[in-house]
């Protein structure tokens, strides 16, 4: 699934010569500032707000999720991590922790149901 992006994405990169930039480390620190980014458009959102909101910030909306994904995508590829492998394990444990008859409707950590 990701490997037309991936290879998409390393080829953007590697023609800008930012392999140098991206360490894991450095990544990592992209996601998160990325996702607080992303966070920050929600900062003063209210419930009663949010629909609005994301209407009227979908493409800032877009392109911090967008950002986040690249910089996931790049993650991956320089750990040497097969992202969709990694995230139908991560589901299928999720599934084990939070089974439909217990989750359903809940908000409550899997180490309480």
């Amino acid at each position: 699934m990701f490997n037309d992006l991936t290879q998409r994405i390393v080829e953007f990169r590697d023609a800008r010569d930012w392999k140098q930039f991206h360490s894991p480390r450095n990544l990592a620190a992209s996601i998160s500032i990325e996702s607080a980014e992303l966070l920050e458009i929600f900062q003063w959102s209210s419930d009663a707000t949010l629909t609005d909101d994301v209407g009227e910030h979908r493409a800032d909306i877009e392109r911090e999720l967008a950002d986040i994904a690249i910089y996931t995508v790049l993650m991956a590829h320089e750990t040497g991590v097969d992202l969709d492998t990694a995230i139908r394990a991560k589901l299928a444990e999720n599934d084990a922790k939070y089974p439909v008859e217990k989750a359903r409707g809940s908000r409550i950590k899997y180490t309480e149901l």
